[in-house]
């Protein structure tokens, strides 16, 4: 790495007097505007309102659409307005259905008003691929400037700039960034370092920790059209606080053979194949909160091994999370693992507090909203999915246990799955084929599963009437 500039750091904490962050607005010249929407905001009791930069997003991988998308950062309720400039304003949603937010409809403009931070998608005319991503993000509570002993700072002019080993903080400060001359337009970060990505902050780079430990990556900034957003591998004990990331080509966040990771706030677009919102192979200890994911591949992907990554995955908690798989799945668990050996363990996983807002999967073996497949010797036991809230979906299934063996991806069939709860989740359309729990053999069998409070279309599930089962399945207990 090279081309930084030393200069000194001020850290501090927002006052809580201002408790609405507007971000500055880039140069149209450098980042495409969409203009289908017109977006401002104001704190409760006050008359001014302040614009936002729309961003244009892509969503959707069947068929590429443009979309809008908006941030600011809030601490006490406001009041959105959102003008639609694209045509008449026959119907308005706002979702997740779960956070009860009723528009009102002047003309060509909606007014809301939203009592906490929370993250959203604003749908005119019943269009989701032309829609709106409204994400209102907590405010932060831990800042830096430019300047600093023991702080890099990306100021994106090139080669005037001045390279520094071992950083305490890497700085990108608001405006555009395009790295020169780094291998694969990556950015290695080290050990015992915060990147801090500014509001108005938008970086064309992947960032990646490899063999390192203690770090951060913290801020409002944009992650724009990398190869992927974060790279983690082989290394413990890493953050990823408040990021958004526009359209990378695989990835938003990877994680390889990684201890104690943490990833808060993350927004997240993609359009393509491969491109996954979280990925983590043979991790452990991992919280994931506070998430808005929209992909064109999977939303969360857990496995045990693969490609040079070893090991059981374990301990991971998924919380507060809106998820939107314009293609595949929004949770998939348990494809890969070692097939070499006796086989991984994937256990201990907890989702609660999820709303899944669209599933489309075309490929049978594969459908499921919460899907585990439990391939290449792989053992995974101890899931719990509580509290989940699944919209209406394009094609899919709502559960989907599978011990399989599929070419395609697997050298051996799974071990089992085993000690699996559904508790309190509720689907409600029309998109759903009916749900699967299938055994492999006598010895490589689902067992153990529960449901408790499932309700499909306001009806508690009483029976297994419309979920397909097979021989090699046990103990399914429905409460």
């Amino acid at each position: 790495m090279k081309h930084f500039l030393f200069m000194v750091l001020t850290v501090f904490t927002v006052q809580a007097s201002a408790q609405l962050h507007t971000h500055p607005i880039p140069s149209t010249k450098d980042i495409k505007p969409n203009t289908d929407y017109s977006v401002s905001v104001r704190s409760m009791g006050t008359t001014e309102w302040t614009d936002l930069y729309t961003y244009n997003v892509q969503v959707d991988m069947d068929k590429v659409q443009d979309a809008s998308m908006v941030q600011f950062d809030m601490g006490t309720p406001v009041e959105v307005k959102v003008i639609c400039n694209a045509g008449t304003v026959q119907t308005a949603e706002v979702r997740p259905r779960s956070k009860g937010i009723s528009p009102t409809i002047q003309e060509n403009t909606l007014f809301f008003r939203l009592e906490q931070p929370q993250y959203l998608s604003v749908e005119i005319n019943g269009d989701r691929k032309h829609n709106l991503h409204l994400f209102a993000n907590p405010l932060e509570t831990e800042t830096y400037s430019g300047e600093g002993e023991g702080v890099m700072n990306w100021t994106g002019s090139g080669s005037k700039d001045v390279y520094i080993r071992n950083p305490q903080v890497i700085y990108f400060g608001p405006g555009v960034h395009r790295p020169k001359d780094l291998p694969n337009n990556l950015i290695r970060i080290p050990s015992n370092t915060t990147v801090y990505l500014a509001p108005g902050a938008i970086v064309k780079a992947k960032l990646l920790v490899d063999h390192a430990e203690n770090v951060r990556i913290i801020g409002r900034g944009i992650l724009d059209h990398p190869l992927r957003g974060i790279e983690v591998t082989y290394s413990r004990n890493v953050l990823i606080d408040g990021i958004t990331v526009i359209n990378p080509d695989h990835y938003t966040v990877f994680g390889g053979e990684t201890t104690g990771l943490t990833v808060r706030n993350l927004k997240g677009f993609s359009c393509k194949g491969w491109s996954d919102g979280i990925d983590l192979m043979c991790c452990s200890d991992v919280l994931v909160d506070n998430i808005f994911l929209r992909n064109s591949d999977d939303c969360l992907a857990l496995y045990a091994h693969r490609w040079d990554y070893w090991g059981d995955s374990r301990n991971i908690t998924v919380q507060r999370a809106v998820l939107w798989a314009d293609v595949a799945h929004p949770i998939n668990i348990g494809i890969h693992g070692n097939d070499r050996t006796e086989g991984d363990t994937i256990e201990n996983y907890t989702f609660r507090d999820i709303d899944i807002l669209e599933h489309d999967e075309d490929d049978d073996p594969y459908r499921g909203c919460l899907a585990i497949n439990c391939g290449d010797k792989n053992l995974v036991r101890n899931v719990l999915f509580e509290d989940i809230r699944v919209e209406d979906f394009e094609e899919g299934r709502l559960f989907h246990l599978s011990v399989y063996f599929n070419e395609k991806y697997n050298r051996a069939p799974g071990r089992g799955i085993e000690r699996i709860t559904f508790r309190n989740i509720s689907y409600n359309g029309a998109g759903a084929y009916p749900s699967l729990i299938k055994g492999y053999n006598k010895e490589c069998q689902v067992k153990d599963v529960t449901f408790e409070q499932v309700r499909v279309n306001g009806k508690l599930l009483k029976n297994l009437d419309n979920i397909l089962t097979n021989e090699f399945v046990q103990e399914i207990t429905v409460r």
